[in-house]
This record gives structure tokens, C-alpha cells and sequence, in this order.
């Protein structure tokens, strides 16, 4: 475990080194969740409410989806179709830890890098400009952290899987772009999942998206009830254990049929 947990240590050095990234990344974001708060504005017209969701609570809905967005985001399968290009990942398989573990390790600690010195400030910096309805109850805190927890699993999952693939693909830098525009509509990224039509939401129950962005959200911003927040955690670690299963598939198929590009 010691060595997975130097891999997190490593990674969060990395990113340390790089500030201007960082400060860069924060006015990026600032300014996204001001755009989306003028447009919000404009789309509510003065209605108390939509959907259930008042202003200030889609305010902070989409500040806090951007700031979550900064803890769970990596590009581990960028990282992975690169080195599986460049023959990098012959030497990966013999050295003395999983590979695909040692990925997930390097992606926290990317997430626990940008949580700490990004989506924390940032989010204060955000809420002295717009008005924002901050959660502040133990509840609600807690089951956050644990739900954003989960967010970042299944999003490392499915980057997995989508770095997975370039053994078979050879070059799938489509699919991930793709991965990316998917996940980041259909998560609750851009748009809350309720705010779709009634057909596409009966669909998305059946995906894993939603579990990314969309449930976090609306628990940091009281949109669930208790019960609705706890049968959506449960949901998040039901989605972690089912991608599981065919990113274990698809990685015996991958050794067995390795075919190294580069080198």
C-alpha cells in the first residue's frame, strides 16, 4: 500500500510544480460559472423557481459542479493510450505494483491537489461574487464528501476503460474527446438531469453519468431529500462495484493480445 500512496504523494508534487496551470485554471472556471449564472438568470426571467430549483440554488448548483468538476476530472486515459503508443507500458507491467492501480493512485492525487489549492479557494472566491446557497449542516457536508468520493471513482473507472481500449483501437483519441463531451452532458455537468425530457431521463437512470455530477450537486445543494441523497450514494457504489467487472474483462483481453507501437 506505502508504494500507491507515494504514487498520490508524487502526483500532487507534480501538480504543485506547475502554479500557473493552476491559477489559470481558476479564473477559467470563474469565469464559466459566471456565464452560466448570467444565462441562468436570463432563462428564469424572474420565476421564483424551476423544477423545483430556485435561482440561488442553480447558482450554486453549477458552482458546485465545476468546483467537483476539479476534484474528479483527470486524463489517466490520455496517459495510458500515450505510453501503450510510445511501448512505455511493457516496462509498467514488470514493475512491482498494478498498473491500473497505480493510475487510479496518480488521478487521486491530481484530484486531491486541485480539491485543496483549487475547487476550495475557488469557491470562495466565487461565493463573494455571486450569491450562492452554501450547505453547512453535518448532513449535508458528509454525505458530499462521500458522494464526490464515489464521483471520482466511477469517472476514473470509465477513463480506464476508455484507456483500455487503445489496446485494441491502437488510436483512440476520438473515443476519449467523445468520452469527454458525454460525460460532461449527460454527468448534470451543463444541464441538471431533471431538466431533461421525460424519456431521456428514464434512460439516464440507467447509466452511470448522472453518479458523477449531477448527484453531488444536488445533495451540496439540498435538491435531494435525505432519503434521495442516501438511495443516491447507494447507487454511486452500486455503479462502482458493476464497471468493475468489464474493466477486469477488458484487461485480461488486453494483455493477452498486447501489441507494443513504440518504444
Amino acid at each position: 500500500m506505502a508504494k500507491y500512496i507515494e504514487m498520490i504523494r508524487i502526483r500532487f508534487l507534480m501538480m504543485l510544480a506547475y502554479r500557473t496551470n493552476y491559477y489559470s485554471g481558476i479564473l477559467i472556471y470563474s469565469i464559466n460559472i459566471g456565464a452560466y449564472y448570467f444565462l441562468w438568470q436570463a432563462i428564469y426571467g424572474g420565476k421564483q423557481d424551476i423544477e423545483g430549483l430556485s435561482i440561488i440554488q442553480m447558482t450554486t448548483y453549477v458552482a458546485v459542479s465545476w468546483m467537483a468538476r476539479a476534484f474528479y476530472f483527470n486524463n489517466i486515459d490520455r496517459e495510458i493510450a500515450q505510453e501503450i503508443k510510445e511501448g512505455k507500458v511493457a516496462v509498467e507491467f514488470i514493475r512491482p505494483y498494478n498498473y491500473l492501480g497505480m493510475k487510479t493512485m496518480q488521478g487521486l492525487g491530481e484530484g486531491v491537489f486541485r480539491l485543496v489549492f483549487f475547487s476550495f479557494p475557488g469557491m470562495f472566491i466565487v461565493s463573494l461574487i455571486f450569491p450562492l446557497q452554501i450547505g453547512t449542516g453535518f448532513d449535508t457536508i458528509g454525505l458530499f464528501a462521500i458522494s464526490i468520493l464515489f464521483s471520482f471513482i466511477i469517472n476514473t473507472q470509465i477513463n480506464l476503460l476508455t484507456g483500455i481500449t487503445t489496446f485494441f483501437l491502437f488510436n483512440n483519441d476520438g473515443l476519449i474527446r467523445a468520452k469527454r463531451v458525454v460525460i460532461d452532458l449527460f454527468s448534470g455537468l451543463l444541464l441538471p438531469i431533471h431538466f431533461f425530457p421525460l424519456w431521456a431521463q428514464n434512460v439516464m437512470e440507467y447509466l452511470p453519468f448522472q453518479s458523477i455530477s449531477y448527484v453531488p450537486s444536488m445533495i451540496f445543494t439540498n435538491g435531494f431529500t435525505t432519503s434521495e441523497a442516501f438511495n443516491a450514494i447507494m447507487m454511486q457504489g452500486l455503479w462502482s462495484l458493476l464497471l468493475l467487472i468489464p474493466i477486469k474483462v477488458l484487461w485480461v483481453m488486453a494483455k493477452k493480445q498486447m501489441i507494443i507501437q513504440g518504444g
